[in-house]
């Protein structure tokens, strides 16, 4: 049996890794003619239009405050009137809500998601968590790292979690003329060597380390340092980078929907995080032949071969970051050499076929029945 009818939720679109695969997983669904939709509940992105755009039908059922009985009673509504096969839910706010109304939508699977590692999170998360994942028909994670914490931390067995990676849909690699043209619109000397973050400003990416590197670097062996993206840490980032005078160094550049372009551009890409889940931002990065630094968290081993595909660093580490700049932003070289692994690497294990397929084929299981053991 097949799950025809899909509804994937999410508390917010905002422009995210998973909000990506979010967008990615749908579009895929409705390419293999199966019934996809998304339901959130805030903060509408370009991500939405773009679905919209494609054909996705997509809702928004608001929700007033931290207790909303009117909310609750909405979504019980809309999936009782939907009648979907299979509820996906990619956040913990969505799983719980969905998880509340499950008993009231007869026939519903809920299939719930590990997208982070959560480490920083209170406790009633992870008590919410295993009354979630109790009710799920399945749990997808899309790191080993992250399904063997919830195992531990939920009592469940490892097995009955399925380790999805997400899926990159693989553009061709830029060429010089590539670089050249990214370069020139966006105002960049072609001899300038760009050192790209892209995420959102939240503790958890760690940039005011990024910052105290670029600072203990020469200041002529400074590359310059862009930001995409935008988030609650902008006010202390901006007070990093006039702290360390570095105004005419590093540039925040707000919410992009150009990411590839800047990618182009760009000589390394850098993610500083404590926490990680499975980077799409990383995976873009490598599929776009870009070298990339990352810390050794989450999932980023899985995505990174240290000194082969990428480099991977201590967390916190600002001199092990500082020195892993400055040598790779001067040995293109070794840059071109790591890059090329690293596309290759995702071409193998990454691609977006891969990732909608496998996750289908668990929808089509949940119909079958059962029950994640607890």
């Amino acid at each position: 049996m097949r799950a025809e009818r899909v509804l994937v939720v999410t508390d917010e679109m905002e422009v995210g890794g998973s909000q990506r695969q979010i967008v990615h997983l749908l579009r895929g669904l409705h390419a293999r003619g199966r019934h996809a939709e998304l339901l959130y509940f805030r903060e509408r992105s370009h991500l939405v239009d773009a679905l919209e755009s494609d054909g996705v039908p997509v809702h928004r059922i608001d929700k007033r405050g931290a207790i909303d009985p009117a909310f609750v009673l909405r979504l019980q509504r809309f999936l009782r009137a939907g009648r979907f096969d299979v509820v996906h839910a990619f956040s913990i706010t969505a799983e719980l809500w969905v998880r509340l109304v499950l008993p009231f939508v007869p026939g519903l699977r809920l299939v719930s998601s590990v997208r982070g590692l959560g480490l920083t999170g209170p406790d009633w998360h992870w008590r919410a968590k295993r009354w979630i994942v109790q009710g799920s028909s399945a749990v997808i994670s899309n790191t080993r790292a992250g399904a063997e914490l919830v195992a531990r931390r939920c009592a469940v067995p490892l097995q009955g979690i399925d380790i999805v990676p997400n899926g990159l849909d693989l553009p061709p690699l830029p060429d010089a003329t590539d670089r050249a043209t990214a370069r020139r619109d966006l105002g960049l000397p072609h001899d300038d060597t760009l050192l790209l973050f892209v995420g959102r400003l939240v503790p958890e990416k760690n940039l005011p380390l990024l910052i105290d590197a670029v600072a203990r670097m020469a200041p002529s062996r400074r590359p310059r340092v862009w930001l995409a993206g935008e988030g609650p840490e902008r006010g202390r980032v901006e007070a990093e980078i006039a702290r360390h005078g570095l105004g005419e160094v590093v540039r925040l550049l707000g919410e992009r929907s150009d990411i590839r372009r800047l990618m182009h551009a760009a000589d390394l890409l850098v993610l500083p995080s404590r926490e990680e889940g499975l980077s799409n931002v990383l995976l873009e990065a490598m599929a776009s032949g870009l070298p990339v630094i990352a810390t050794a968290v989450g999932g980023s081993p899985e995505l990174i071969d240290d000194r082969v595909t990428g480099r991977l660093l201590p967390s916190d580490d600002v001199a092990a970051l500082a020195a892993t700049i400055a040598a790779l932003a001067g040995d293109a070289e070794e840059r071109r050499r790591l890059a090329a692994a690293a596309r290759a690497q995702a071409e193998a294990r990454f691609t977006l076929g891969a990732m909608v397929e496998h996750t289908a084929s668990i929808y089509d299981r949940c119909i079958v029945g059962g029950k994640v053991a607890a």
